[in-house]
Formats: C-alpha cells, structure tokens, sequence
C-alpha cells in the first residue's frame, strides 16, 4: 500500500463505491495499470473507507460500500456515468482490460469521429470507455 504524498488537490474526481474495494483495487492495476496512493480501513479492519488511486495520470477516488450508513440498503447497480480513458494506444489498453477480466459492452474499433474507441465494464459493474486517435 502506498503512503499519501500529497493531500487531494481542489478538482473534480471520479469516486467509486464498490462491494469488495481490495479486489477492486487490485482489479484495477492489473486492467489500467493503476498506482495507488492512498488506504484507510473502516472500523471493522476490512472494508476500506478511502482510497485514492491514478490511472493514467488522474486521480480516482474508491470506498467499499458501507449499507449501514444508508439505513441498512444496499447501493443500487453504477448506471449513467463511465469513466473515460483517453490513451496512447487504445488496442494495448484495451487488451489489458479484457484480459484483467473487464466484460465488453461495446467493441473497439476505428469510430466515424476519428477515434479508435470501445467501452467495457468492470467486475464492481463500472463502465469504462477507452480512446485513442485512429492510426494512420
């Protein structure tokens, strides 16, 4: 685990709440390569209240879920956002995800916009969508 180097900068970031935050963490380095930075356990020892990590150089917020904190109700299925990963080489990002375990929703290919482009979702049901400029 990573120490904190820094406090969170003003801004505006995406924040994650997932069921499992350990295995999500550790999802996400093996599918985007992400570095952690920052973890803090809840009172029980094992669900993770904060933590902070970078995929591809922006910073993203995570916490376990924590229903008790809601009258006991579980946190309904992520719908309506996706998170957006413009890269350098969208077929080798995109390869990592799939192999990581990420479901495809939407299949790379070279999009009438100029984008090489396709999005996936996570195992913690997340949707990502990963981007590069078409090769010429």
């Amino acid at each position: 685990m990573a120490e904190a180097t820094s406090a969170v900068p003003v801004g505006v970031y995406p924040y994650l709440s997932v069921k499992g935050g350990k295995a999500a963490i550790e999802f996400y380095a093996r599918a985007f390569g992400a570095t952690e930075e920052y973890r803090a356990y809840g009172d029980d020892g094992e669900r993770i209240m904060h933590a902070r990590f970078r995929v591809n150089g922006g910073a993203i917020l995570l916490s376990d879920d924590f229903p008790e904190f809601r009258g006991g109700a579980e946190a309904p299925p992520p719908a309506g956002v996706t998170l957006h990963l413009e890269v350098d080489d969208a077929d080798r990002w995109w390869k990592r995800a799939v192999d990581a375990g990420a479901e495809i929703v939407m299949p790379l290919a070279d999009q009438f916009w100029g984008d090489r482009y396709g999005q996936v979702k996570d195992p913690f049901g997340h949707s990502w969508s990963i981007a590069a400029p078409v090769k010429k």
